[in-house]
């Protein structure tokens, strides 16, 4: 034990929850996405200081992870809309409280 890592799975797991939820504008891309499905410009629309190239690559990881996914719809015009898996949805209800301490506390 003396100063040898002890191996806990509990704690790796959380950690990377921490780093995906740690990184700006993951909660907020999360919370937008809560309701229903949307396309990249409506993403944007509601987080307007979060640049393209930034919305792109957050977009990107969270695909990466299984919490958001594409959805190319095919009917004219062709448009691309982002939604939630069940993955990002129970993270999303994880957040929530999160949002609630917020409203209640600022």
């Amino acid at each position: 034990m003396d100063g040898e890592k002890q191996d806990n799975p509990l704690c790796e797991k959380v950690e990377i929850a921490y780093q995906i939820t740690g990184k700006k504008w993951v909660n907020l891309i999360i919370h937008t996405l809560m309701e229903e499905p949307k396309r990249f410009s409506e993403i944007q629309a509601y987080i307007p200081d979060l640049s393209k190239r930034m919305l792109n690559e957050r977009i990107k990881e969270l695909e990466d992870n299984g919490i958001i996914i594409r959805n190319v719809i095919t009917e004219r015009p062709i448009r691309t809309e982002y939604s939630l898996t069940r993955k990002g949805t129970e993270l999303g209800r994880a957040l929530r409280a999160v949002e609630e301490w917020a409203e209640k506390w600022y």
